[in-house]
């Protein structure tokens, strides 16, 4: 088969969660179809929408055609991405279209791929098609104490004061316009996400808790929505060499973002009694990054001094850079985080994590079973997860041994069978086009 991936990044430009699985995806299929990526980067001294092509430079069998969009954030249809895409459509010819992501893409994507006959598979990596911003976070809460208040659903309104109020004038007599404008601006957005949703032929979930939310609150299909969790190259992710008679280490991987939890993780770390180190790997990000380094700073005591930042590091070496160097690992994100994939890397590993008992985080950790949970969004109750380990190491070590709990070795999915799969959806959905 011709496959053609969409997706919003790509390593090594972008790696996050998604990106990350998309490329692990891509070099799986390339094994056995010929696999392209529609995928975007941002050069400011490229005019926009200019397309470009590379190749994965860990896979050069996967082709890369890559859409210029260095300025544009917000907007959700972009007629110049559409444009190329149809020119990488006519390139290719490909037999099946598999979106990860259409953030910084253009939603009307989908409706090129349904106007060209194709079947069209969309993997659900966030809220982002319930969610204008992705993550039911709220960047101005009523409450403005309240950093990043959690959102317990969309609407129209509420989206336009609570997130998208950056755009508003600032003026007072103007705020009731504003408001007006931008709930307007969202619901031509919903209704058009709807539209396009419509067009999709069957959605990927890698998480329970994400398939049931798309269902129940935003009303997909369930016969449409498929439970598949994430497929992993097990072979990356052995033998790991733990030395012996070092402090005990928590880590953190991640981008240095707010809903990421680092501000709550780095409160919790502040509290602990004993001498642990806390490492944290990540891309820096400007002042987000200055920030936190400010407030691990200011930590009390001696913790500042215990706290080590270091570089991103290359996915394919995470045993090595990362887990050869760590305890146990720390997710405490303060969105609904869905599947990460670092609870699974880390328990491919046998290294414990500790996580919020909430979305696909409380999903794939089990407290007490093969790691700790705290109350989503409470650095004290983090605190108090993490002592139990600086107190007990031989405690890691045993949650730790359990790894992935959905099977009885606890070895996470791995990627030829979950290749499998995807192909089995692709396949199914040819022989019904044929």
């Amino acid at each position: 088969m011709r496959i053609l991936q969409v997706i919003h990044g790509y390593p090594m430009r972008y790696n996050a969660g998604s990106e990350v699985y998309s490329q692990t995806l891509c070099h799986g299929l390339a094994d056995r179809h010929d696999v392209h990526v529609f995928t975007r980067e941002e050069n400011a001294f490229a005019p926009p929408y200019t397309l470009t092509t590379d190749h994965d430079a860990d896979d050069p069998r996967v082709t890369l055609h890559l859409v210029n969009m260095a300025n544009f954030k917000d907007r959700y249809r972009h007629q110049g991405v559409d444009d190329r895409f149809d020119e990488v459509l006519a390139h290719v010819r490909p037999d099946v279209v598999h979106i990860g992501h259409l953030n910084h893409l253009s939603t009307s994507l989908v409706a090129r791929a349904h106007a060209a006959g194709l079947p069209i598979v969309f993997t659900l990596h966030d809220y982002w098609l319930m969610c204008p911003r992705g993550q039911f976070m709220q960047m101005f809460p009523e409450d403005p104490s309240d950093l990043w208040a959690a959102c317990d659903g969309q609407d129209d309104r509420k989206c336009a004061e609570r997130c998208y109020a950056r755009y508003f004038s600032g003026d007072p007599a103007d705020h009731d316009h504003d408001v007006a404008t931008w709930a307007d601006w969202v619901h031509r957005r919903m209704a058009h996400v709807r539209e396009m949703t419509n067009l999709v032929d069957v959605f990927v979930a890698p998480a329970r808790y994400l398939r049931d939310r798309f269902v129940r609150d935003f009303g997909l299909a369930a016969d449409r929505v498929r439970y598949l969790d994430y497929g992993f190259d097990r072979a990356r992710l052995t033998g790991r060499q733990r030395a012996d008679g070092e402090p005990f280490t928590f880590g953190y991987i991640g981008t240095h973002i707010p809903a990421k939890g680092i501000h709550h993780l780095l409160a919790a770390f502040g509290r602990l009694t004993g001498s642990p180190r806390l490492c944290i790997w990540g891309r820096p990000r400007g002042q987000e990054t200055a920030a936190l380094r400010t407030m691990a700073a200011g930590l009390p005591g001696d913790a500042a001094a215990r706290v080590t930042w270091l570089s991103e590091y290359k996915n394919q070496h995470i045993v090595r850079d990362v887990f050869d160097h760590v305890d146990a690992i720390v997710v405490a994100s303060v969105w609904a985080e869905n599947s990460p994939l670092v609870i699974h890397e880390a328990q491919q590993a046998r290294v414990p994590v500790i996580t919020a008992d909430f979305g696909g985080m409380g999903e794939y950790v089990h407290h007490e079973v093969n790691g700790l949970t705290f109350r989503h969004r409470d650095p004290e109750d983090l605190a108090r997860q993490m002592q139990r380990l600086v107190d007990d190491p031989g405690l890691a070590r045993r949650l730790g041994a359990r790894g992935y709990v959905d099977d009885a070795h606890g070895d996470i999915p791995a990627i030829e069978p979950h290749v499998d799969a995807i192909e089995a959806i692709y396949r199914d959905l040819l022989a019904g086009r044929a």
